[in-house]
């Protein structure tokens, strides 16, 4: 029996073995696929042709497109460019301001001319021509850099100059004016003549004569006495103009006892400087009256009651 069943499986039994010898032969021939993770050898230069590799091959530099070394190349002449279009302005801005300073300060354009000064001011006294000594010494300086403040203290020193402005007038001249400082009275000088005081006091001018548009005034000579200068002066200072014209002679032997006479006119006492100036009103008013017509003497002394003698 056991032959019978192993002989009667003998043909089913060998083809399944036999069918399994193939499939099992196959399976061990077939090539196994590579995996999803296998990388290829890049056979030219020996490196792993991974996606990355490949993208990083392309993004070295040796591997720029020319396109973009154009770019680059496009872009670096740009910047030098703008780098000489910068340098260039800034040159340019920087000669402008060189010629500038060198015009201001060195070019004869804008030098200073003796010969371009417009002066007024000189009054009675000041001699223009001690005004063009000083001015001439700042001939061919260059005006933006001339000293007007020097200049007018220079000019302010000179006699008879009671206050100077200096204005610069482009591009080479000077406008001078001057605010004299004029002789208000007359006063006889121990060596002879007459010195021509101003209203300070101070000597401005001299005469060989009495000039016949200003009063001598004759007071006591000494420092002592300086105040009794002082106190005809102001009292001149509060005459009219007009009316100190006519002022022929003021003496004082105090600063109490002022009086003067006037050309053609009546004798003044005038006493002390005080209320001068209301003095000088009523003086003027009882002038213009019929009473000091053939007057010899007003008082003014107390000007609220003044007194006119005939």
């Amino acid at each position: 029996m056991g032959r019978g069943a192993a002989s009667g499986d003998t043909p089913r039994a060998g083809r399944l073995r036999h069918l399994s010898r193939r499939l099992t032969g196959k399976a061990t021939e077939a090539p196994v696929p590579a995996a999803a993770s296998a990388v290829r050898k890049d056979l030219s230069d020996g490196t792993v042709a991974t996606p990355w590799a490949r993208v990083s091959a392309r993004l070295r530099p040796d591997n720029v497109s020319l396109r973009m070394q154009e770019r680059l190349r496009e872009r670096r002449s740009a910047d030098r460019r703008l780098a000489m279009i910068r340098w260039s302005k800034r040159l340019s801005i920087a000669g402008a301001v060189a010629a500038a300073v060198w015009i201001t300060l060195m070019s004869p354009i804008v030098a200073f001319d003796a010969g371009e000064v417009e002066a007024n001011g000189f009054g009675t006294v000041v001699d223009p021509a001690d005004v063009d000594a000083i001015v001439a010494a700042y001939d061919g300086e260059a005006l933006a850099t001339l000293n007007t403040s020097h200049l007018e203290n220079q000019l302010t020193d000179l006699v008879g100059v009671a206050s100077a402005q200096v204005e610069k007038v482009w591009p080479q001249g000077l406008r001078v004016t001057l605010t004299p400082s004029e002789p208000v009275a007359a006063v006889p000088a121990e060596d002879g003549g007459y010195r021509l005081v101003n209203e300070e006091g101070e000597q401005v001018s001299e005469s060989e004569e009495a000039p016949g548009d200003l009063p001598v005034i004759t007071v006591p000579v000494g420092e002592e006495h300086e105040r009794i200068l002082t106190g005809v002066l102001a009292v001149v200072e509060e005459i009219p103009a007009e009316l100190r014209e006519s002022v022929e002679g003021i003496e004082a032997q105090t600063e109490d006892t002022i009086h003067f006479t006037l050309r053609d006119g009546p004798q003044v006492e005038w006493g002390s400087g005080e209320d001068s100036h209301l003095k000088a009103q009523v003086l003027e008013t009882l002038l213009g009256s019929k009473e000091a017509k053939n007057a010899t003497l007003i008082d003014v002394s107390a000007p609220t009651f003044p007194t006119v003698t005939q």
